[in-house]
């Protein structure tokens, strides 16, 4: 019979978080013999039989489906680099950016201009050095005016909530569009920017307060 050894919320490496083989190790864990021992500083989070670490600092790091969020820094012959916070730039090709046909040697700033921000889709990695992205998806788009905000990516899944619960309680409180990359890059539009302003203030609180219980609850009463 497996159990879980710690009511902590926050564990940190080399803590045994479970004994037994009824629970499997999984992001941020390891296994010893029948101890799963967490290998970073985090949020303990048990979906089931796995046992999860939310490291709750470290870069991003690209998986392939990711959604990511990202500026124009370059154009070249076959497309564009996208800054998304990793080492190197991720390319955006042309086939890849839209679902209209581009020639090559058409004026590539008709599409994606330097510094505009988009919201695309992670197809491809290679060694992390390359980085494929895709703007052919449901909502993938060129993001118009609005308000960036930037969050540690591992708390990420805490922003957005299960089945997007905590990102829908902020969008329903300020009537923002709000959307959230992976890469911890969110993209904020409301009617006013007073709007815009709350659910920022909103992300970075729950950011801040992610090891908390019942932040929901925090947060819908923070934001009245």
């Amino acid at each position: 019979m497996g159990q879980i050894l710690t009511k902590d919320k926050i564990v940190i490496p080399g803590q045994v978080i479970a004994e037994g083989m009824d629970y499997l190790p999984s992001n941020g864990t390891v296994r010893e013999g029948e101890k799963i021992i967490s290998v970073t500083t985090g949020l303990l989070k048990v979906d089931g039989r796995l046992v999860n670490v939310l490291s709750l600092k470290g870069p991003y790091m690209p998986k392939i489906g990711d959604s990511v969020i990202g500026q124009v820094v370059d154009i070249t012959l076959g497309g564009w680099q996208i800054e998304i916070g990793t080492a190197y730039p991720a390319g955006l090709s042309l086939k890849d950016a839209s679902q209209e046909y581009i020639e090559r040697g058409v004026d590539l700033t008709r599409y994606f201009n330097f510094r505009e921000i988009v919201f695309a889709k992670i197809t491809n990695i290679v060694r992390t050095k390359i980085i494929d992205l895709t703007m052919r998806g449901p909502g993938l788009r060129k993001l118009e005016a609005g308000r960036i905000v930037k969050v540690t990516p591992s708390k990420v899944p805490r922003i957005i909530g299960k089945q997007g619960s905590m990102i829908g309680v902020i969008k329903e409180k300020t009537k923002c569009n709000i959307l959230v990359g992976q890469n911890g890059i969110a993209w904020i539009k409301g009617e006013t920017q007073a709007d815009e302003i709350k659910a920022e203030q909103a992300i970075l609180k729950i950011e801040k307060e992610s090891h908390i219980e019942g932040l929901t609850e925090k947060i819908e009463k923070f934001l009245g």
